[in-house]
């Protein structure tokens, strides 16, 4: 494995909508996603799921060239106020965890 490799991650989000909220919750990712996403140093994309026994959740995973670069990028996305709407589409706050491939 290279050094590139080891420290690569992933991140798992889970979003809980409040009831009826997918939608909107979605259109919301989809935009700050299109903004932001392309344009962020170690972005290397991600992939949004339902939750087949609760519709109201959305897991995205996330992939990233380092856990720093993941850090830089939230920063500035939170400091732009993009996902200052989701305290109105939530049910529960979000949830993220970081991850890496054990060698």
């Amino acid at each position: 494995m290279s050094i590139e490799n080891e420290a690569a991650i992933k991140v798992i989000v889970e979003l809980q909508a409040k009831p009826g909220m997918r939608a909107a919750l979605m259109s919301l990712l989809e935009s700050v996603l299109a903004e932001h996403g392309p344009d962020q140093r170690g972005f290397l994309g991600s992939t949004c799921y339902e939750v087949l026994d609760n519709p109201n959740i959305v897991v995205e995973i996330a992939d990233w060239e380092s856990a720093g670069a993941r850090a830089e990028a939230m920063q500035q996305v939170m400091a732009s106020g993009a996902y200052a709407p989701l305290s109105e589409l939530l049910a529960a706050p979000v949830r993220a965890t970081v991850i890496r491939q054990l060698p």
